[in-house]
């Protein structure tokens, strides 16, 4: 145990993604079904980010971390019209999505630290409940400021606590006993962490909103030149 233990301090950003990894491997085939256990509460952010998404027009859009592509489903029932992508670590994820045949939606299995699509691709970027898996989070803000187009916006979602000292007990011991379980979270974040990303990247954080169910609520946007 203590041997475990140890290695699981020290992980690589390559171990923590295998972690990932496998685990959603074996989430794919419930994860949107009604015995999805702890993966449910990811759709407590889909109201929201659609909510988010109708404040103004898009054509293309990415979705980082797609998983099984619920929230595509969503958006192509709503938008029919619209282009689609999403992308996700997990080659089992991405087969289930596919299995769904929708059109207008490509799905990729690749890295979202490092997003295989070209400059100024998408209006709009959404992440839901994916970002606290990223061991590289700058990379991934890094990357969403490369693909977004000028005055596109990035919407994020993700799990967060509040004061800063419970987020600090998260990260440097509750995040490990999850670990141990055999997922691959690395930290969570608050405002000024995600505000240093943005400012980072060349983004602006517009909006950042502590919302029900422990979750952060992130608009941010890549500014005209």
């Amino acid at each position: 145990m203590e041997t475990k233990l140890k290695g699981i301090i020290n992980m690589t950003s390559t171990e923590y993604k295998n972690l990932s990894v496998k685990e959603f491997t074996k989430a794919a085939e419930i994860y949107e079904s009604d015995q999805a256990g702890i993966y449910n509460m990811c759709k407590k952010d889909y109201p929201d980010i659609l909510a988010e998404l109708e404040k103004e027009p898009f054509n293309d859009l990415l979705d980082c971390g797609c998983g099984t592509a619920p929230m595509l489903t969503l958006l192509h029932e709503k938008y029919p019209d619209k282009h689609y992508t999403g992308i996700d670590l997990t080659p089992k994820m991405i087969e289930v999505a596919k299995a769904k045949k929708m059109e207008n939606v490509e799905l990729v299995v690749g890295d979202c630290e490092k997003l295989p699509f070209a400059e100024n691709s998408f209006d709009a970027v959404i992440c839901s409940e994916s970002f606290h898996h990223y061991p590289n989070p700058q990379d991934f803000f890094n990357s969403v400021y490369r693909v977004l187009r000028q005055n596109g916006r990035f919407i994020l979602r993700d799990v967060t606590v509040e004061p800063s000292v419970k987020r600090w007990l998260f990260n440097h011991i509750g995040v490990k006993l999850v670990n141990l379980t055999g997922k691959g979270d690395v930290r969570i974040y608050g405002r000024d962490d995600i505000k240093k990303l943005c400012d980072n990247a060349g983004l602006h954080l517009e909006l950042f909103e502590k919302r029900a169910s422990y979750r952060l609520h992130a608009v941010i946007r890549k500014n005209k030149a």
